[in-house]
């Protein structure tokens, strides 16, 4: 699976807005998705390129993937708002 991460502007503004204990939780399970692939992961409908979503909770990182060795985080949003 992916060994780096790239941030957008959006998706290091959304994770500094996010209280300091969910934003620990939240990288922690980004980590650990990215060693062993396992998670709550679907593709999004209706988007060119492709966006995925990884589930944690009542949160929500969406990313690309680029290539076979990196993704590209877009946002992170809490579920209420991450699909407007």
């Amino acid at each position: 699976m992916a060994k780096r991460v790239l941030w957008t502007l959006e998706a290091r503004a959304d994770v500094r807005g996010i209280d300091r204990n969910t934003a620990l939780r939240l990288l922690k399970a980004l980590d650990r998705f990215l060693k062993t692939e396992a998670g709550g992961v679907k593709q999004l409908e209706g988007f060119d390129p492709p966006l995925y979503r990884f589930r944690v909770g009542a949160w929500r990182f969406i990313y690309l993937k680029q290539g076979n060795d990196a993704i590209e985080v877009v946002r992170v949003r809490n579920r209420k708002d991450a699909y407007r």
